[in-house]
Order: C-alpha cells, then sequence, then structure tokens
C-alpha cells in the first residue's frame, strides 16, 4: 500500500489556465488608451512651447507648401481680428466648442445642400495640427479631445497663434506671414485691415478662393470681415490681448 507521501509526491498539480481571450483584448485596449493619452497630451505640452513644424496637410499636399512660422506679437491685430471676425465671433466666450453654431450647422445640414460645419477655431487648429482633412466619426472625436487639450494647456492667445501659422491661406500656402507676403509683398505685422480681412474671407475654402482680384461673394464676405474688426477689437478679441 502507497504512503500517503507517495501519494502526495506523485499527484500532479493542475495546470494553471492563463487570462481569458476576453480579458487580453480588454488589458490590450486599455494599454493602447492609456499610451495614446499621454502620448497625446505630452505633444500638445510640447507645442504649447515649441513652433509646429509641420502637419499632415502641409505634407500631403500635392502643390507642396510654403510657411514661416511667425509669432503672435509679429502678427498685425488686424489679422487677429480678421480671423476671429470671420471665423469665430465668440472665441474667446467659448470653451472650444460653439454650441449654438453646432446646432444651427446640424439643422441646415438636415435641410439638405452644401454641408456645413460648425466648427471653432480652437477646433480648426487642433484638427489642423495633430489630425487630417475630412470628415468620419473617429476623426470628430479625436478633434474633440484635442480641442479640450489644448483649451485647457495652451489658452486662447497659443490657439490664436498657433492656427494663425498652420490654417491653409491658399494653394501651397499655409499661415499669416506666407500669405502676406505672397498677396501683398509684406510683412504680416504690416497687414491693413482690408488685407487681413481678404485673407480671412479665404480660410473656409482656401484652394477655392483668391486673395486678391476677388470679386463677387467674396470680395462681399471680405468686406463684411473688414467692417467688423474695429467691433472685435471693443473686447471680442480680450483674451487675446489682455
Amino acid at each position: 500500500m502507497a504512503s500517503l507521501y507517495d501519494e502526495l509526491k506523485n499527484k500532479r498539480p493542475a495546470p494553471e489556465r492563463g487570462p481569458g481571450l476576453f480579458s487580453r483584448i480588454a488589458w490590450t485596449i486599455t494599454r493602447a488608451v492609456a499610451a495614446f493619452l499621454f502620448l497625446s497630451t505630452a505633444l500638445v505640452v510640447i507645442y504649447k512651447f515649441v513652433p509646429v513644424p509641420v502637419t499632415a496637410t502641409m505634407i500631403f499636399d500635392p502643390n507642396g507648401f510654403t510657411k514661416q512660422w511667425t509669432p503672435l506679437s509679429r502678427i498685425d491685430r488686424n489679422m487677429v481680428d480678421a480671423a476671429i471676425a470671420g471665423e469665430d465671433g465668440k472665441f474667446c466666450e467659448h470653451n472650444g466648442f460653439d454650441h449654438e453654431a453646432i446646432l444651427k450647422a446640424f439643422e441646415r445640414n438636415q435641410r439638405g445642400g452644401r454641408i456645413r460645419g460648425g466648427s471653432t477655431i480652437s477646433q480648426q487648429t487642433a484638427k489642423n495640427v495633430f489630425l487630417w482633412q475630412g470628415g468620419g466619426y473617429l476623426r470628430k472625436a479625436l478633434e474633440a479631445w484635442f480641442t479640450v487639450l489644448i483649451e485647457t494647456i495652451w489658452g486662447k492667445r497659443r490657439i490664436l497663434e498657433v492656427y494663425l501659422n498652420v490654417a491653409e491661406t491658399g494653394i501651397g500656402t499655409y499661415g499669416a506671414e506666407a500669405a502676406a507676403q505672397r498677396y501683398y509683398d509684406k510683412s504680416a505685422i504690416r497687414l491693413s485691415r482690408v488685407e487681413a480681412a481678404r485673407i480671412a474671407a479665404a480660410f473656409p475654402q482656401p484652394k477655392v478662393r483668391a486673395v486678391t482680384g476677388v470679386t463677387g461673394k467674396v470680395r462681399r464676405h471680405g468686406n463684411a470681415i473688414a467692417a467688423q474688426v474695429n467691433t472685435v477689437r471693443t473686447g471680442y478679441d480680450a483674451c487675446v490681448y489682455r
């Protein structure tokens, strides 16, 4: 008869079962999300202090690109106020999202016709710097995340500074300085109210809308922006010029 010791010695422990497939997938997703949150936040922190060297839109522009990073102190206030007047009149009031404009854009789109957005300057900056052009729920979700980050970490003045350096202002032309040099043969710090308004009028469709020699709807839009610059200066740009 085998002793109790022999029985225990010969008895093999049951093999340990590893984590199930669901657990491994969940762990992988968790790690990927954590890595994305860390890296995206780190990149936003870096760009708070470092000029944005290039964007995906510039890299994939078939026309190439011309840009010249210029600090906001070297961009005329006319350009800042024209951008706010033309693109985001509530720039200093919202937290990155103009909910009223988004709702109006949604209602217009439901009625059909050309799709229109309700993006703020903050959202456009987030998209231009960190993402790609085009639609889709994924891109919009990422855009919202980066918008929250830059509003929290950069602040309004830095957002406007980056926007005016990466926004497309014509075919192969990016930023206020490159636009000023191309269209008016001068630095962005010397832009007049009308010149700045003409550049801002091209922001929505930079590959289609001309800046100089314009007529019709684009010219009227530029004139309307120029007329609003003085109004913006009464306090609507306070978050930029405290």
